[in-house]
């Protein structure tokens, strides 16, 4: 019975092709082998015969303990998920016409999240009539974002959207 999160690996009398290309350290010669051949050379090692690449022409074979091999190929799994990074987006909102201590305080906010790693989004939200004022806005993306110069660089410049102008920084790469 196969796992579904398992790679489906043929092994030994489930191969049913001629012949197969044999590969792997334990092997004198590596080359294009009949199954049969292939098959008692891995029964004399005490060893399987596994179907690595079924694609190829003829079948890619290696002669190892399938036990071992499947818990190589979880192990690589494991270690290609853990190296993926997860981007985390942080969002400050704005009013149009946000005062100096809200404007500080949300900077030192966005200050910790760069420097965490995070992207942060900043934008500003245009409530009824204060569509009016746009310039304010972006004025006050282009500053919050020269504020941040040292931590992060702007990913995306002010852009309005419907009623929000978004402005998108990410952490500058860390000096070593």
């Amino acid at each position: 019975m196969i796992k579904k999160d398992q790679p489906a690996f043929r092994v030994n009398r489930e191969i049913r092709v001629p012949s197969v290309r044999l590969v792997g350290d334990n092997i004198d010669e590596p080359g294009i082998y009949p199954i049969s051949q292939a098959l008692r050379m891995a029964e004399e090692m005490e060893l399987d015969l596994v179907e690595i690449s079924p694609k190829a022409d003829p079948p890619v074979c290696k002669i190892i303990e399938y036990q071992k091999f499947i818990y190589q190929q979880k192990k690589k799994q494991k270690e290609i998920k853990a190296k993926t990074t997860k981007v985390i987006i942080k969002e400050i909102r704005f009013g149009p016409n946000t005062d100096e201590h809200d404007y500080n305080f949300k900077l030192r906010h966005a200050r910790k999240f760069l420097s965490d790693g995070a992207k942060v989004k900043a934008y500003v939200f245009f409530k009824g009539r204060t569509i009016l004022y746009k310039e304010k806005g972006e004025i006050l993306l282009l500053r919050f974002a020269q504020d941040l110069e040292e931590e992060g660089k702007v990913e995306q410049l002010p852009k309005l959207e419907g009623k929000r102008m978004i402005m998108l920084m990410s952490a500058k790469p860390k000096k070593k």
